[in-house]
């Protein structure tokens, strides 16, 4: 045993892994997928048949669920994919600040000062017009890869 002291740096994760494996032939459409290493959802998936020594080869066609960028991959239906681990949390929104940056109340009471408006021009002014005219305002948040996004919206009624 040594006298000196250790130090361990300390993560907000539980080291858990942002993706996990999945064969590629059983990936099916409106399911998720990772594309040159974005998260996306599957919106089209056609397999062609083995050649003479190959495998059968999935083509995935994927929507970038953080920015919508068409993304898409070949690969054979055999190996593995990488899919995310996509989370959908509720939040109430409190405040807006000037710089574009929301604060919102988790559910054990907390605030959550780090998530940006969307970027979507729709969402974006339907957020805007709701919190001024005074609504109880509740927002979707979607995580996955370590990316988190306001992805929608809910009217809860006046505050």
């Amino acid at each position: 045993m040594s006298d000196e002291e250790h130090h361990f740096e300390s993560k907000a994760d539980a080291g858990a892994s942002k993706t996990f494996p999945q064969q590629a032939g059983t990936i099916r459409k409106n399911g998720y997928i990772v594309i040159k290493g974005r998260p996306c959802k599957v919106v089209e998936v056609s397999t062609s048949k083995t050649g003479k020594h190959g495998h059968a080869k999935c083509h995935f066609v994927g929507i970038d669920i953080f920015n919508g960028k068409k993304l898409e991959d070949i690969v054979p239906s055999s190996h593995n994919c990488d899919v995310p681990h996509v989370t959908r949390t509720d939040y109430q929104l409190i405040d807006i600040s000037e710089d574009g940056f929301v604060s919102l109340l988790t559910e054990n009471g907390n605030t959550k000062d780090d998530l940006r408006l969307p970027t979507d021009e729709n969402l974006l002014s339907q957020i805007k017009d709701g919190f001024e005219s005074g609504k109880d305002l509740v927002v979707s948040v979607q995580c996955a890869m370590g990316e988190e996004q306001i992805n929608a919206l809910k009217d809860i009624g006046p505050k």
